[in-house]
């Protein structure tokens, strides 16, 4: 017993420390642990792919980078991107930035940039650039859904057609009751200050990501993957409610984000956000 106790106790001390740290599980809308790889496939069989992220994950943008890169193999330059993250009326600069006319100096004093840039979207606007891919700004300039929220959608009305052209066509549909917009308001009542125009600003940008995306995609000849927060494509909802309304034939692949204590298990209440569900340990280190 004496010879066999230390060679117990250090396959029990080996297999304690062998034991597997997932960074993330990926499973389906049903709960089934998936594969990154099988993400994948679905994902270049798909015309628009809507990654809902966490913005302060580092996980969530490596697998963003990750699922950028491993597309473009498979697709080569039938795969575009947008991002929430860029507003339209950067999308000139962005463009000459693509085009290498503007270096990384310029292009970051210049364009009005989220504070996680560096660590979490500049990754995709060089992979964008370096292989030749479209990146689309597709995101309403942040002052016009300040505007909606003030003022309601009728203010859009007003705008100059220079500021139109960076927004959906108007007057966008609007569908209160869709339990994205509605939970909302429910979450301001429960606060006690209640701005029925919140939601709106909310639809003017699902609807002007929609819109542009739909102005920077062909059907059967590319795959466009957009990256968001995951609110916006929640519950097939958001900017694919928008894309449907548009273009109902189109074939979309939802993704949505999360961050849970054990990840060996999907909560009930994120059942059916998404085609795929991403899930990562709730004490990740955050980006910003």
């Amino acid at each position: 017993m004496r010879k066999t106790l230390p060679a117990l106790l250090a396959l029990i001390l080996f297999m304690s420390m062998s034991k597997d740290k997932p960074a993330y599980k990926i499973y389906t809308s049903k709960g089934k642990e998936v594969s990154f790889g099988q993400l994948v496939n679905e994902a270049k069989k798909a015309d628009i792919v809507l990654f809902g992220e966490l913005h302060n994950n580092p996980i969530v943008h490596w697998l963003q980078l990750e699922l950028t890169k491993t597309l473009h193999e498979e697709l080569g330059n039938k795969l575009a991107l947008g991002a929430e993250m860029f507003e339209t009326d950067n999308s000139l600069i962005i463009s000459e930035y693509l085009a290498g006319k503007v270096n990384d100096r310029n292009f970051e004093s210049e364009a009005r940039l989220w504070p996680n840039y560096q660590t979490d979207y500049k990754p995709l606007l060089q992979y964008a650039r370096d292989n030749q891919l479209n990146f689309v700004a597709t995101n309403i300039p942040r002052r016009y859904a300040a505007l909606v929220n003030r003022e309601g959608l009728e203010s859009l009305d007003s705008l100059s057609s220079a500021a139109k052209s960076l927004i959906a066509p108007l007057p966008i549909e609007y569908d209160g009751k869709l339990s994205g917009y509605k939970a909302m308001l429910d979450m301001m009542a429960g606060s006690g200050h209640v701005n029925t125009n919140l939601p709106k600003a909310q639809a003017i940008k699902d609807a002007t990501m929609s819109h542009f995306i739909l102005q920077n995609f062909t059907k059967g000849e590319q795959t466009f993957l957009h990256f968001h927060g995951t609110y916006h494509s929640d519950d097939y909802q958001g900017i694919m409610w928008y894309l449907q309304k548009t273009n109902p034939g189109l074939k979309i692949l939802t993704i949505h984000s999360t961050e849970a204590v054990d990840i060996e298990k999907i909560d009930d209440e994120i059942s059916g956000k998404a085609d795929f569900l991403i899930v990562t340990p709730e004490i990740m280190t955050k980006t910003h």
